[in-house]
């Protein structure tokens, strides 16, 4: 057997352990899934006594809460302190003419004469 042919046998074998172990994973998954769900499917008892939906006033009441919060959040926004920082100044020296500068005072430092 050549070294290729064994390359690839060697290949195909942790291809086929890498997909495996994820279709293992991939079937745990599904199985805890399926046991773990809450299986609700009303029973014809369970519809006859289930309670009736919610009223207008109780929906009112709903949106009439969503409506004050957002408008304590919206208040809560406007006198906060916080603001947008101002940019800093523009610096004399540019970042690359800095580090260009940086380079050529070390390579100067390390030279030395004899």
């Amino acid at each position: 057997m050549s070294d290729f042919t064994l390359s690839l046998q060697i290949t195909a074998l942790g291809m086929g352990l890498v997909f495996g172990a994820i279709l293992l994973l991939w079937l745990m998954m599904v199985v805890l899934t399926f046991l773990t769900a809450e299986k609700e499917s009303p029973s014809e008892d369970d519809v006859s006594s289930s309670p009736e939906p919610a009223s207008v006033p109780e929906t009112g009441f709903k949106a009439q809460a969503a409506a004050i919060a957002v408008a304590l959040a919206l208040a809560e926004q406007g006198l906060s302190s916080a603001h947008p920082l101002p940019e800093p100044p523009t610096a004399y020296v540019s970042a690359w003419q800095l580090g260009m500068r940086t380079s050529q005072r070390s390579e100067k430092g390390n030279f030395r004469r004899h």
